[in-house]
């Protein structure tokens, strides 16, 4: 067995103030634990991971260990120790042990001092007086009589730590939704500076994310500003993601993008996050790669391209950058609508709709041109001569534009072939059969 100890104050603190903060670490190290297992336990004001299971998982103990450790006092955890048992990692944590699993863990324990194990520490008045000063003295006493005169518990704990005893730890249970607070330890005035103190929420973000196999796409960052300054009250901000995202780093570089933009208008003392959407994600390799359930063999290089796109979007403005959700029409105008880049899919929009019969080209014009027309064929540049057609669309009496007209189409369509323009795309309407035949060009094929 393999556990990390992960302690964030030696002894429950006196102050009511100081010990709300450290069970708010605590929670906060239990969150952003569990995408490195599932089996994590709360004791003692710390955190104990089971790890053995997870070893080949992230690479072998020193790489999980580079990841594991400085995310762990990013999030407020004062010393980090691992141990074969959950009882003798936190120990080690208390004695400040260097943070690499003994080969000899008896004899790493009667190293230290009884203050490293609660129930010693309780019962040191009494052990100092019979000359007992490290956990190896007090297990060189005799069993009966150290039961008899400090009770059972000593004895307990020091079997769970020397691996003699089974340990029952209460396993922490991942809550059904994600909302973290963090207290400011100063008032922050900039913009740009809360996404320093933000990243300790999106740290716990990414391992709920991670037990629950999702990638976030919305989620709100919320503030709550200085009472004492003229402009009180709570402030807020929506962060949308064309992509499920779970990475930190990702989540904060576009998060930053958004701050970039914001002006505070009193100091803010408060942070708030919470999750307002995601979806699964499955593992792409053995690795920690994640990508959302799509296949295609060059999803690394459209997930690179979609995450800069909606950095690009972040920082030049949402209405600057489009793209186009498909709808299930059959008429050209409105088989597809522009929308913001990262904004929910129209509810009629489907990236799955069944393709137009027959051939449509690349490009559309804006609107259809009017052609002239030369013994009743249709000119571009000189004479076009039709290839391929008629396709016949038609349809849409039944909506109305904000004109007040209708959005009623008879057309016939051909691919024309012109000798400076290429492939062309033509329609004649039919609107008005009376009438003498009017040509348009409406797309021209790459």
């Amino acid at each position: 067995m393999l556990w990390a100890a992960l302690l964030v104050s030696a002894w429950p603190e006196t102050d009511a103030a100081a010990a709300a903060r450290d069970d708010a670490t605590v929670r906060a190290l239990a969150v952003w634990a569990l995408q490195f297992t599932p089996r994590v336990g709360l004791l003692e004001q710390a955190v104990l991971l089971e790890l053995e299971p997870s070893l080949r998982l992230f690479g072998g103990l020193a790489a999980l260990r580079r990841r594991l450790q400085p995310q762990a006092v990013e999030l407020g955890a004062r010393a980090l120790a691992w141990a074969a048992t959950a009882q003798g990692a936190l120990a080690l944590a208390r004695g400040g042990v260097a943070a690499t699993p003994p080969r000899d863990l008896a004899r790493a324990l009667d190293r230290l001092p009884l203050h490293c194990l609660r129930a010693l520490a309780e019962q040191a008045p009494l052990l100092q007086r019979l000359g007992c000063r490290s956990l190896g003295d007090v297990r060189r006493l005799p069993r009966a009589g150290l039961a008899r005169r400090c009770g059972p518990l000593v004895l307990q704990q020091l079997d769970q730590a020397y691996g003699e005893a089974a340990e029952h730890l209460p396993w922490f249970a991942l809550p059904p939704g994600f909302e973290a607070r963090l207290e400011l330890p100063a008032r922050v005035d900039d913009a740009q500076a809360l996404l320093f103190a933000a990243r300790r929420l999106l740290l716990q973000l990414q391992g709920w994310l991670a037990a629950r196999q999702a990638g976030a796409t919305a989620w709100l960052l919320g503030w709550r500003f200085d009472t004492l300054a003229e402009h009180s009250g709570d402030g807020c901000l929506q962060v949308r993601s064309a992509l499920p995202l779970r990475d930190a780093d990702e989540l904060a570089r576009l998060l930053g993008e958004h701050l970039r933009h914001l002006r505070l208008p009193a100091p803010v003392l408060e942070l708030r996050l919470e999750l307002q959407d995601m979806q699964p994600l499955v593992a792409c390799d053995a690795g920690l790669e994640w990508a959302p359930r799509q296949p295609g063999a060059n999803a690394g290089s459209a997930r690179e391209l979609t995450l800069a796109l909606q950095r690009v979007a972040a920082r030049l403005g949402a209405q600057r950058v489009l793209q186009g959700a498909v709808l299930p029409d059959h008429r050209p105008e409105w088989a597809q609508r522009w929308r913001e880049f990262g904004s929910p899919q129209p509810a009629a929009a489907s990236p799955r709709c069944a393709a137009a019969p027959g051939p449509r080209p690349a490009f559309l014009l804006p609107e259809p041109l009017p052609l002239a027309t030369r013994h009743g064929r249709p000119t571009w540049h000189g004479p076009l001569q039709l290839l391929l057609g008629p396709q016949r669309i038609e349809g849409g009496w039944w909506q109305r534009d904000p004109a007040g007209g209708t959005r009623h189409l008879a057309r016939d369509y051909w691919v024309a072939g012109s000798e400076r323009c290429g492939l062309l795309w033509v329609f004649r309407d039919r609107r008005d059969p009376a009438a003498a035949p009017r040509w348009f060009v409406h797309g021209v094929f790459a």
